[in-house]
């Protein structure tokens, strides 16, 4: 949408406020993403250990995750999200203090990165109410993209230091700089001056008079209910259940199939993350100018093809530019299937929607990471499991291309017309058309 000469939209001070906690926050957690797998691999070097930790991450949400989504609906969001800083710094810093004292075993670095996923569920929830808060209805798609590369750009910045650092420490001892990392995030949040609520929560519980597991149902019959939510779900299960695998056996991969070192296994990571700043900052261009679906498919099947393609060349120089390439696709999905949502939902229903959407989409990382595990050990090469892996991803999105997801932006422009709370406005609608 061009803008009216003399006249700049600015995101505003809490919005960069917000944006810079969590560039800090992600070079942080990106410093645990290296090192959560690497030392599993050296505790253990199992495939199937590997899968339990990514499994250990997702199992909260398969226990809990709608009952807190629906929890977030009813807390004060940013004070939430400020408290939910501060424990998971308390909770992180537990694994090197453990290893520094010779105690850490691979069930610790499990419970740890539950606890910390249960906590990230409450935070993630209230992020999809942050942004809508924090900027105009028309810069969602922006303000996705610019959160979404930031994510990133801290996670290339990360394992580069990771990587370099690792030379010099052991890898559990990194996680104390995501302890403080969570904390700076803590403290950008205590500085926003803007509520992450459209209404006080009191004001919330009074009028809606209803409990917590009545909330979770409301949840879920709107995502089920509503046709293009529901495609969205249920396709993101199917890709997480073949893209488990690629994630969570990276490390092995790079070992194995591309005889690469921790540091080259560390810039591998940051080469991902790399893509995904690249893509992220040109969502807002690129949905301009391509429909949701095909941004949203297209983007998928170019991220699964790019998986195979890596495991059939076994090059290090070329899985860095393959693999940047595949995560920064898959997560061009995820910036516009979330503007999506946060333009069509209610305010009010923002926490359990994202919750609902989390869970049915999520569930499919446990198994898909142990199915993959078990697809590595009976083959016996991480290479061919990859390159299949990277094909079903691609089949899997083009068969949603006759499902409602090709109708989204449909969807968005009715939602604008409606008036829909969070809803872009018809305009943006017909500019992504």
């Amino acid at each position: 949408m061009i803008q009216p000469r003399g006249r700049q939209r600015t995101l505003g001070r809490d919005f960069w406020l917000y944006f810079g906690g969590q560039l800090i926050s992600q070079v942080g957690s990106s410093f645990t993403s290296f090192a959560f797998p690497l030392l599993v691999f050296k505790l253990t070097g199992s495939a199937t250990d590997l899968a339990l930790s990514t499994a250990a991450n997702l199992l909260p949400y398969l226990l809990f995750g709608l009952v807190l989504g629906a929890l977030v609906d009813r807390l004060d969001r940013r004070r939430m999200m400020l408290w939910t800083d501060v424990a998971r710094a308390a909770v992180i810093v537990v694994l090197p203090v453990l290893a520094l004292s010779g105690e850490l075993v691979v069930a610790d670095i499990y419970a740890v990165a539950f606890v910390q996923s249960a906590l990230g569920i409450l935070f993630n929830c209230g992020e999809f109410a942050a942004i809508p808060s924090l900027v105009g209805k028309d810069d969602l798609v922006a303000a996705n993209g610019r959160i979404m590369a930031t994510n990133s750009a801290g996670q290339i910045v990360g394992p580069i230091l990771a990587g370099v650092l690792v030379t010099f420490m052991s890898p559990a001892s990194l996680l104390f700089f995501d302890a403080a990392s969570f904390l700076v995030s803590a403290a950008c949040l205590a500085a926003i001056r803007r509520s992450f609520n459209s209404e006080p929560p009191p004001a919330r519980r009074a009028a809606g008079g209803t409990g917590l597991f009545e909330d979770v149902r409301e949840g879920l019959r709107f995502v089920w209910s509503h046709p293009v939510l529901r495609s969205i779900s249920i396709m993101m299960a199917l890709i997480n259940f073949v893209a488990a695998t690629p994630i969570a056996q990276l490390v092995l991969f790079a070992k194995q199939t591309l005889g690469a070192s921790d540091t080259q296994v560390a810039l591998l990571f940051a080469a991902g993350a790399a893509g995904i700043v690249i893509v992220a900052a040109a969502a807002a261009t690129i949905r301009r100018r391509l429909s949701f679906a095909v941004t949203a498919l297209g983007a998928l099947v170019i991220s699964g093809l790019t998986v195979t393609v890596m495991a059939l060349l076994g090059s290090y120089p070329a899985a860095l530019v393959l693999w940047a390439a595949s995560s920064g696709f898959g997560l061009l999905l995820n910036i516009n299937t979330g503007a999506l949502r946060q333009a069509i939902v209610p305010s009010r229903l923002y926490g359990r929607v994202i919750s609902v959407a989390s869970v049915l989409a999520w569930s499919a990382i446990p198994l898909g990471a142990l199915a993959g595990a078990a697809a590595i050990r009976l083959t016996g090469s991480v290479a061919d499991v990859y390159a299949a892996s990277g094909i079903l991803i691609a089949l899997i999105a083009l068969s949603f291309a006759f499902s409602p997801v090709r109708h989204g932006d449909r969807y968005l422009a009715e939602a604008a017309s409606a008036g829909t709370p969070g809803a872009v406005d018809a305009e943006v609608a017909r500019a992504t058309e």
